[in-house]
């Protein structure tokens, strides 16, 4: 069985590093995170449930 030159060894760890890296990137700009559309709605909502009848 013949055996790998180191060229090629560190050829292979920057290509596979590489695209490790680039999959990584890909992830973290394409997530888009959901806000919440009104949040004085929201705010209206707890302070109406707060309100104490004694």
């Amino acid at each position: 069985m013949p055996q790998m030159a180191p060229i090629n060894w560190l050829s292979l760890f920057l290509l596979f590093s590489l695209i490790f890296i680039l999959f990584n990137m890909m992830n973290y700009f394409i997530y888009l995170p959901t806000t919440p559309k009104s949040k004085s709605l929201n705010f209206k909502k707890t302070t109406n449930s707060m309100n104490w009848k004694w």
